[in-house]
């Protein structure tokens, strides 16, 4: 039997197929897009939640838009690439930009590398390292660039700040003390502190929805529906 994801491609090697699926057979990478965005938050919100069950489900669909991106684009008739083209080029970025792990077998740690950079002996040093190379290699103007605009907005905001505060750019603030501002200057403290502003954001709507479900249920106790009775 085949292992688990090459059972997965087989699938959807069927379904894309003529005599497949049909509604399979028509989507393309952008019609698809959506549900990679869904399937993501909802991984998001198995994590937060803690049900193994439920994170093994909802990987497995965030796996499925990435077998399923890769199937289209084996069709494309000038570039087409596949799901093994995939993997290797994400373990290739990851060797490339983690060279204190795979260029480091005649190097200690902490020691200086054949370049003359030191080896980084921390995740921030390591984080700045990672940084320092995608710049290089993705040919960067700006550590800016790359940032989604589709990201939701609170997101967007720390991952700029982060960007930001990793380069050590001196940043003066636009004036202003409207609700966007106010809001960015409660990012810019979560990212001060340390912690995710769009994960707070999400704990504490998910603790104020457990609240409203249950002051709902306790007004529908006390005030139950009045019998229908005939005239």
């Amino acid at each position: 039997m085949a292992n688990g994801v090459d059972r997965l491609t087989e699938v959807m090697d069927r379904l894309r197929s003529p005599g497949g699926c049909p509604w399979d057979a028509e989507q393309t990478h952008e019609s698809l897009v959506r549900y990679a965005l869904e399937e993501t938050y909802e991984f998001a919100d198995a994590v937060e939640s803690g049900s193994r069950d439920e994170m093994r489900e909802e990987l497995g669909d965030v796996l499925l838009q990435v077998v399923f991106h890769a199937r289209i684009a084996q069709e494309h008739s000038d570039e087409p690439f596949d799901l093994d083209d995939v993997a290797n080029t994400c373990a290739d970025k990851l060797i490339q930009r983690h060279p204190h792990v795979f260029e480091a077998d005649d190097v200690t740690v902490g020691q200086a590398s054949g370049d003359g950079v030191a080896q980084p002996t921390t995740a921030s040093a390591v984080r700045e390292r990672w940084d320092d190379i995608k710049a290089r290699t993705q040919g960067r103007d700006s550590v800016m660039d790359g940032v989604p605009a589709a990201l939701p907005a609170l997101a967007r905001a720390q991952k700029v700040l982060g960007r930001a505060t990793r380069a050590k750019l001196d940043v003066r603030d636009p004036a202003g003390v409207g609700i966007g501002q106010q809001l960015f200057a409660l990012v810019a403290r979560a990212q001060a502190e340390g912690v995710d502003a769009e994960t707070e954001l999400r704990d504490a709507t998910r603790a104020f929805e457990a609240a409203a479900r249950e002051a709902e249920a306790a007004v529908t106790q006390d005030s139950p529906e009045e019998p229908l009775t005939g005239t």
